[in-house]
């Protein structure tokens, strides 16, 4: 089959469309062809060689996939061949076929492209898990989202907002505010304005409940100020570094709690249970449209390479999609 491969030199990659080796599939799961996947952040690390895929996942890229069912392993219930799905994967979405347990798959509906199916595991199953099960926000609440431009910074907003918390987000150009806006978050120019006095300013002085952030170390410090009382800090990425000053003084006075959160490298059973609580939780408020998940551009797979300097070059408002 055909995958996207990695040469060159690891501080600038080179990703080709080449034959590779195929995929194998066991019990319990499925095999599809892939019909769409989608660049993350985390695609741009393995390509350099900083974010290897856990054991025994494939090392190809991409972490979610939509596409078709071909066949069923022994004991897989519910799935046939020629339902069309999505999931969330631990590698392997950049190429023709992927394997993955039947309970990660969630159900694409016939009015979706295989592109907007493709735009939702990664990110919303990121956003969903760290701002309620990490974050624990509720309703009432405010949330500061970091780089809400993003992928995931798009879908936490809208799920922040679903739930009756209040959303404010910080963006690198005045396009990306204005998206943030639209989508009903307070926005903040983080090049132009200083996050934290916007925060203040926004808040009364209080500050904010929840701060989703993919920074990191260059953040630190200000995001523990921007926390009122009994907030919680989730860190998700280290964009900006991963050391920081951080004032111990303000932990412990403010009782705050400062979370570490992964998704890629948790066991597959917590994947599948995250997986059956969107399905119930989040699923069906996307397939009706309450919620929605944000595309900004759709390359070819052969076109991966550029696709990824688009992502690494800051363009993109949401999704970046690789279709087959």
């Amino acid at each position: 089959m055909k995958v996207i491969g990695v040469h060159g030199d690891r501080t600038n990659p080179v990703l080709a469309w080449e034959d590779g080796e195929d995929v194998e599939y066991g019990p319990g799961e499925v095999l599809v062809r892939v019909r769409a996947t989608a660049v993350n952040r985390a695609d741009l690390s393995q390509a350099r060689g900083h974010y290897p895929p856990p054991a025994g996942a494939s090392e190809v890229l991409g972490l979610e996939m939509a596409g078709v069912i071909l066949s069923v392993g022994v004991d897989v219930t519910g799935w046939e061949p020629g339902d069309r799905v999505c999931a969330l994967l631990p590698g392997g979405g950049y190429a023709e076929r992927a394997a993955m347990p039947a309970g990660m798959l969630l159900r694409l509906p016939d009015d979706w492209s295989f592109a907007q199916g493709a735009a939702v595991p990664e990110v919303w199953y990121t956003a969903y898990i760290n701002l309620f099960d990490e974050g624990q926000l509720r309703a009432g609440e405010t949330a500061l989202i970091h780089a809400g431009a993003s992928g995931v910074g798009t879908a936490a907003i809208q799920l922040a907002l679903d739930v009756g918390a209040r959303a404010i987000a910080t963006a690198g150009s005045e396009a990306k505010v204005a998206f943030c806006r639209e989508l009903g978050a307070v926005a903040i120019n983080y090049k132009e304005q200083d996050f934290l006095a916007e925060v203040r300013a926004a808040t009364g002085g209080q500050g904010v409940d929840v701060i989703l952030d993919p920074v990191g170390g260059a953040y630190l410090a200000h995001n523990i100020s921007a926390l009122r009382r009994f907030g919680r800090l989730v860190n998700i990425g280290l964009l900006g570094g991963a050391k920081g000053e951080l004032d111990m003084g303000q932990v412990l006075g403010k009782r705050l709690r400062i979370v570490g959160s992964t998704l890629r490298a948790r066991p597959i059973e917590e994947k599948i249970a995250i997986t059956s609580r969107f399905t119930a939780e989040v699923w069906p408020k996307l397939l009706d449209g309450r919620l929605r998940p944000v595309i900004d551009a759709v390359f070819p797979i052969e076109q991966a390479q550029a696709a990824h300097e688009y992502v690494r070059a800051n363009h993109n408002i949401g999704k970046v999609i690789l279709e087959m």
